[in-house]
């Protein structure tokens, strides 16, 4: 079949879920042959984390970012500008990743500029500001086919905004991600400060809806019985602003006598560098990520191909496709459970490193993930050309 001309847009140049989510459709799609291009908004002077093999167009912002809503505003504004520049009408496929993007293809659909958009929800989050909660609907609400990556999300659209939605599968890089050691690894210990362990490593920076106080609190916990462990927080290049949050954190590190800071007890090594995330991943001994809500959890898989045990929430969509032999199960509303499982998973966790993690790892990857977005693209085509016919 023909190869199709397909822009994906996603909301940042840092290494968010969706973001890596972009980067790695984008490799496999073009792998599949098609034509990809990434739009993506930026600031003078920043580029992507990691470039993808396809041609990338950088969205200039150029209005003020003061807060979170004029962010997101300058935001929408930077892709609009651009894909009018670059000729958005002449893609087979627009697919938006966010909300931000999802706005700016709303606009340029309700101008008549474009014949329609798709747009995958990862998550939804909940915004006090009524702008912010406007755009959120909005982009979804206005496209013309909703993809989820959990079938969690998919019934929630479908339930709470009566949108049907199709789910389509992550990915993981099990030849990036791995057990085999290199030497990134030595250097990261030695910047961070990772000294004899055991080390809890969580990504994604500090954040409410990961749930970071949550494990700090568990943390202290099982520093009692192990003194010399470490919990490492990584990453955290969000778009919103956590820094309320963070300070609650750093208030409770302190009560808890927890020091922070390089081989200390709580390291926050702040967004990283891609090319050391496997090794990062290698570095711990446990990665937990016990979220009150996530889309679908990119690093469980990825410390998984790492070798890595991991202490995950035992809600949807975690319970979709991990169990007993891939995991170890914690309460995230329950400090006592999360510590519990992190002890757990440090010791005799059984998680099947030889059958049940291969097997699983392997139902996962970007490839199959771009053949189903292709499906999906195609379908999404087919019903546009009835409809203008």
């Amino acid at each position: 079949m023909s190869a199709l001309r397909i822009a994906l847009l996603t909301h940042s140049v840092n290494p968010r879920g969706g973001v890596v989510h972009t980067l790695e459709l984008a490799s496999a799609l073009t792998a599949l042959g098609h034509e990809v291009t990434v739009f993506v908004p930026a600031a003078p002077g920043e580029r992507l984390f990691r470039l993808p093999p396809c041609r990338v167009v950088y969205a200039p912002i150029v209005l003020a970012q003061a807060d979170t809503v004029a962010m997101v505003e300058a935001r929408i504004d930077a892709f609009r500008r651009a894909l009018i520049e670059h000729d958005a009408a002449a893609f087979d496929v627009l697919h938006a990743q966010d909300s931000i993007s999802g706005n700016a293809l709303a606009e340029l659909k309700a101008q008549g500029l474009i014949h329609g958009f798709m747009r995958t929800v990862h998550h939804l989050d909940h915004f006090e500001d009524p702008r912010l909660t406007a755009w959120q609907r909005r982009a979804f609400q206005d496209a013309d086919h909703v993809l989820c990556v959990s079938d969690t999300w998919a019934r929630d659209m479908q339930s709470v905004y009566g949108i049907s939605a199709s789910t389509v599968p992550n990915g993981v890089d099990v030849a990036r991600f791995s057990s085999r050691r290199d030497q990134h690894d030595a250097q990261l210990r030695q910047r961070f400060g990772l000294q004899g362990g055991p080390i809890v490593l969580a990504v994604g920076g500090i954040e409410a809806r990961k749930n970071t106080l949550g494990l700090l609190e568990a943390f202290a916990s099982v520093r009692s019985g192990l003194p010399q462990a470490q919990l490492l927080i990584a990453g955290g290049a969000s778009l919103l602003d956590h820094d309320a949050y963070s300070r609650r954190l750093l208030q409770r590190a302190s009560e808890l006598g927890l020091s922070i800071g390089p081989h200390e007890s709580v390291v926050l090594t702040g967004p990283l560098e891609d090319a050391v995330m496997p090794a990062l991943f290698r570095s711990a001994d446990v990665l937990s990520m016990v979220s009150l809500r996530e889309g679908f959890g990119l690093v469980v898989l990825e410390a998984l191909a790492s070798g890595t045990p991991v202490v995950v929430s035992s809600i949807a969509p975690f319970t979709e496709y991990l169990d007993d032999a891939t995991c170890c199960w914690a309460d995230p509303d329950d400090v006592e459970s999360i510590a519990a499982a992190l002890v757990r998973a440090l010791g005799e966790n059984g998680i099947d490193f030889e059958n049940a993690v291969p097997a699983l790892l392997a139902r996962f990857s970007w490839a199959a993930s771009a053949r189903c977005h292709v499906d999906a693209y195609r379908r999404f085509l087919a019903k546009r050309a009835l409809l203008t016919h």
